[in-house]
């Protein structure tokens, strides 16, 4: 209590010599870490008031409080700086106590290389200031995927990639089969090539309306001219939007404005915050959040705060729309600086307000409503796995209930390239920003028990790295007894490790039934394994970990051995060395790629002349041959 007493007395003290200028502050942990990032008009008088003896403190400040020990700031020359600054800093630190986006890099939007000479659509989950004309949000990475099929089908847009395109010297399948233009050859012009791909782009602005009366048009002059086959395309063409306009959702067919409409729902639980996407009259989809340490019923929480945060971090990596609704007035002033710092992330004006107009109104409730529905799901969920994880405390005779379980895969090939993956999974659910990858260093032949002695010695020299309240080892007793040693010989024993065997297979291939023994899990100094239900959820926890441990490890040995085999036949090129040769897998996804491309391409990168260029080329070429 003393020594809690003195830090408290002693951060008083310094924050008397804060300056009172704008900029972000940053709290940390007794270990060093940023627990919180805030932004301030006034630096010393913002970070006094959570020292203060105020009533008005919500349980979360209170909480926050007592876990600092050190506070730290950066000066912004504006408050427009200090909202870029923090929306940045939270995004990098991730601070246990700020509101923060669990899935700010999963956006799916649809990307039209406007700058190309023959554009073409894709999907990218970042948006760039790179020439390239942005749609989206979309709901899902698979909607996002069936609108550019459609939209290339409907209007002969090539889906191959530049490397493809250039290297190409007839027309592929896709052509033959009546769904691209063939630009990669020329049976196309640029003008009308442009002319196609601008209906595509005047349809994902919502301007369907125009396209579909240019279509019927171009529809009637090739039927004139008798081009039936051309006719035909078209007529077929304007049926399939039509199909596609009649499933979404009209909000107003005579509002050319691109709104975000947000709304929120939540309880002492937690608050799920839904955005609401209208572009151009139509709702192309709805995205939620939900933050488990925001209670919005409670009067002490001033939604002022956490929504603005919300939006700051929301559309650091967005589209920022003309128009966002919202459903409580956070004020003339802060609309005006959160306005301004919208318009220097995008340059726009965007009019920032409380939905007052019927129309509005109408659009509010639907978030509302979709907030309300998404919040029950999401709770459903959460206290299913919050059972699930008493269940595994219970079982495993655990001290607590474990939120952060990490779990480690040994993986190899022919014993080559030893690679291991660590998961975490934290209430429940994956945590992908803290899984990590390793590839294994002393270990030459294939030795799972050393292996994992490396793995987990690695793990654990990073002190930065919160520990987990349990470890899972994808094994049996064997790998059991090395994790139990490295966590003594590390100072961690009192961390509890368990291990997963595989279920074994009972009968024999010849049954007409085969019969799976039930998973395994093995304890320290506990003889008979414990079993649990294969329907429970504490089942689908662990066995679900131990699944996506085992994918990642794959997935990264798989990465590596692409790359071997890429670098293997590279070997060869007299003049090239690893740098160049790291220079051509960064820039080239597979020795295809690569053997496809245009020598122009490759002297563009850094470092390569012409006859670096064609030595590779032939190279690549002549292993083709052998092959």
């Amino acid at each position: 209590m003393f020594d809690q007493v003195s830090r408290f007395d002693l951060l008083k003290e310094k924050i008397k010599d804060f300056p009172t200028s704008p900029g972000v502050y940053l709290m940390k942990s007794q270990v060093d870490k940023i627990i919180y990032v805030g932004k301030a008009k006034s630096l010393r008088n913002r970070v006094r008031s959570y020292f203060s003896d105020s009533p008005d403190h919500s349980p979360k400040t209170k909480i926050l409080v007592r876990s600092i020990f050190e506070v730290e700031y950066i000066i912004t020359k504006t408050e427009v700086e200090a909202f870029l600054l923090e929306a940045s800093l939270i995004k990098k630190h991730r601070p246990k106590y700020n509101i923060r986006l669990k899935d700010d890099k999963s956006y799916p939007y649809i990307k039209l290389s406007w700058s190309d000479d023959y554009p073409r659509l894709y999907l990218s989950r970042k948006v760039k200031k790179d020439g390239g004309i942005y749609f989206g949000p979309y709901t899902s990475g698979s909607a996002v995927h069936g609108t550019i099929r459609f939209l290339n089908r409907t209007f002969l847009i090539r889906d191959c990639t530049d490397a493809v395109m250039r290297s190409r010297k007839r027309p592929c399948m896709t052509y033959q089969i009546g769904r691209c233009s063939a630009p990669c050859v020329q049976l196309i012009s640029k003008d009308d090539y442009r002319e196609d791909i601008s209906e595509a782009k005047a349809f994902l602005k919502g301007q369907d309306k125009k396209v579909l009366k240019q279509m019927k048009i171009r529809m009637m002059a090739a039927a004139d001219e008798e081009k039936f086959e051309v006719a035909a395309r078209l007529r077929d063409s304007i049926e399939a939007m039509k199909s596609v306009l009649e499933k979404q959702a009209v909000i107003n067919d005579s509002k050319e404005m691109d709104q975000d409409a947000v709304s929120f729902f939540g309880d002492a639980r937690g608050c799920l915050i839904e955005t609401l996407h209208i572009r151009q009259g139509r709702v192309i989809g709805t995205r939620s959040q939900f933050f488990p340490l925001l209670d919005p019923m409670d009067p002490q929480e001033d939604p002022r705060d956490w929504l603005v945060s919300f939006l700051n971090q929301y559309y650091e990596d967005n589209i920022v729309p003309q128009e966002i609704l919202l459903p409580v007035d956070i004020g003339n002033d802060l609309s005006k600086l959160f306005a301004a710092v919208l318009k220097e992330r995008s340059g726009l004006d965007v009019a920032i307000k409380m939905a007052t107009s019927n129309q509005g109104h109408a659009l509010i409730d639907m978030a509302y409503e979709n907030a309300k529905a998404h919040f029950l799901k999401h709770v459903t969920k959460s206290e299913e796995k919050k059972r699930g994880l008493e269940e595994i405390r219970d079982r495993l005779g655990l001290e607590k209930t474990p939120e952060r379980i990490e779990c480690f895969d040994i993986s190899h090939f022919q014993g080559s390239q030893t690679v291991a993956s660590q998961v975490v999974f934290e209430d429940g659910v994956p945590s992908k920003d803290n899984y990590r990858r390793y590839k294994l260093q002393s270990v030459t032949v294939p030795n799972d028990f050393e292996s994992m002695k490396e793995v987990l010695s690695r793990r654990f020299a990073h002190t930065e790295y919160e520990l987990p309240d349990l470890i899972v080892i994808d094994g049996g007793k064997g790998q059991l007894q090395v994790a139990i040693k490295v966590l003594q010989e590390v100072n961690l024993p009192k961390i509890p490790v368990v291990g997963l065997a595989k279920a074994r297979t009972l009968g024999e291939f010849s049954d007409s039934e085969i019969v799976s023994s039930e998973e395994r899990f093995y304890l320290p100094g506990r003889q008979n394994p414990v079993v649990f239900k294969p329907n429970s959820e504490a089942h689908h926890i662990l066995t679900g970990i131990r699944d996506e441990a085992h994918r990642f490890a794959i997935s990264y040995h798989r990465k590596l051995r692409e790359n071997s085999s890429l670098e293997s036949e590279l070997d060869c090129v007299v003049g090239l060395g690893e740098k160049r040769k790291k220079e051509l897998l960064k820039s080239f996804p597979s020795v295809e790629a690569i053997r496809l491309a245009d020598i122009e391409q490759i002297i563009r990168l850094d470092g390569f002349n012409r006859v670096l260029a064609e030595r590779i080329l032939l190279q690549l070429a002549e292993n083709a041959e052998e092959i």
